[in-house]
């Protein structure tokens, strides 16, 4: 069995030059261009979406991150990156709705035209609300200040998931790798039976969770409102209502696509980063490695060093640029936007590839009796 008893040793790879990870704009960046554009015809809208394409294929060339910059020790600079991130969300968000708002159906080339443009908003914003929204709101929920965690479930709200707030803090990160995680992908599972799966588990153990941490049974209103997964929900429920009243219903058509592309690629990640690593609870306390690590240059910048995953599950609170590199951890075969690409359309390749690692590492279904 393969257990993390301390930090990485030297060979471990330090955080990078805070500058470089000024590529976390690329997506919020494409997206707002996109929006201010628009709304496209049939062809522009096709071009764009060209670019984030190249960036999935460039992951395939999985190039390494290398230590050539020392870091840069001041908090303050990462911080406020985290809130230019988020006030770009919301502002992408507005510009989603507005240009929505100006897509017509009153004949077949303006119904084409306009279909092209919700095909594009999947693509274009979905990706950058998840990559960019949501991974910033992982960051800021794990913050201690209460303003950064009520920021972050704002940016959740903006893609209809902000129970993943109370399921991510108190449910996944107690419960990782053990059957009773909603957010652990099982050995053998598909991404396809993974999905159906975990967005009702994740759901209902975030409800669960506030339920019994308000202590419910009396049903007092005062208490009923202090539920988070419930506010969550009417929040989420006003937004849409208010969507529908100054935007339209194309507009709400088009949140809601880059609401569920948004989540989609979020589950895709979850899916990846602890597939078939299982333990019991006695395992878990002796840090048994439960997360997939890579090494990928284009990863490790553009998604706030989210793929440092088991530094990140050993010290949940440590900021994004302080997380290290675990090689002792099992591999991914490309950086997540590869790898995310192999586990939704070549799913049955990626089980190939992640099974016959964790047969060579003896860990998941392979490790040895503890």
């Amino acid at each position: 069995m393969h257990t993390i008893k301390q930090k990485p040793t030297a060979t471990a790879i330090q955080p990078s030059l805070s500058a470089l990870f000024l590529i976390s704009f690329l997506f919020p960046m494409l997206a707002m261009l996109f929006l201010l554009t628009g709304p496209h015809s049939m062809e522009t809208a096709i071009a764009w979406m060209m670019p984030f394409w190249l960036i999935l294929f460039a992951d395939f060339l999985n190039i390494k991150v290398k230590q050539t910059f020392p870091p840069i020790t001041n908090d303050h600079v990462y911080n406020f990156l985290l809130l230019i991130l988020a006030i770009m969300q919301i502002a992408n968000i507005w510009l989603l709705l507005e240009m929505a708002a100006l897509l017509e159906w009153n004949s077949f080339e303006t119904t084409t035209t306009s279909i092209f443009n919700l095909l594009a908003i999947k693509v274009i914003i979905g990706t950058s609300s998840s990559f960019s929204g949501i991974v910033t709101a992982h960051e800021l929920i794990h913050k201690l200040g209460w303003m950064s965690k009520l920021l972050g479930r704002l940016l959740l709200s903006l893609v209809c998931y902000e129970h993943f707030y109370t399921e991510h803090l108190y449910g996944h990160h107690l419960n990782v790798g053990r059957q009773n995680d909603a957010a652990t992908a099982r050995f053998g599972e598909s991404f396809h039976e993974y999905w159906l799966r975990t967005i009702p588990e994740q759901f209902l153990n975030a409800w669960k969770l506030e339920t019994q941490r308000l202590n419910l049974q009396h049903n007092h209103l005062s208490t009923v409102l202090q539920h988070r997964v419930l506010q969550g929900l009417i929040v989420e429920t006003g937004l849409m209502v208010l969507i529908i009243i100054v935007f339209g219903w194309t507009a709400l058509l088009a949140f809601l696509l880059q609401a569920v592309a948004a989540v989609r690629k979020l589950e895709a990640v979850n899916y990846i980063e602890h597939w078939g690593l299982e333990c019991n609870a006695e395992e878990q306390k002796q840090h048994t490695v439960l997360s997939w690590e890579t090494d990928s240059w284009m990863t490790f910048h553009s998604l706030l060093g989210l793929s440092r995953h088991t530094d990140h599950h050993r010290h949940a609170g440590k900021p994004f640029q302080r997380l290290e590199y675990c090689p002792v951890s099992p591999q991914l075969p490309y950086g997540y936007f590869a790898t995310i690409f192999l586990c939704i359309f070549v799913n049955k390749r990626f089980q190939a590839i992640a099974r016959q690692q964790l047969q060579t590492l003896k860990l998941g279904p392979f490790r040895q009796e503890f």
